[in-house]
């Protein structure tokens, strides 16, 4: 039974990461569409998610110790 926590952590953790990959694609979708052009991302924007990403994995991982 004291693994049953792990197993809900794990199983809500994926599915809220791919309901926000799926928001993330359908605005990426919608822009381009504006835009009428091809969804493309630059490296710059690449690293400007990548440290978001990275910032926010850094406030979860602390929301048990303060």
């Amino acid at each position: 039974m004291e693994e049953k926590w792990k197993t809900k952590t794990i199983v809500m953790g994926v599915i809220i990461g791919a309901a926000a990959g799926a928001v993330s694609a359908l605005l990426l979708i919608k822009k381009a569409e504006t835009e009428e052009t091809a969804p493309k991302l630059s490296a710059g924007e690449g690293i400007q998610v990548g440290l978001g990403l990275l910032g926010l994995l850094r406030m979860i991982a602390g929301l048990g110790t303060e």
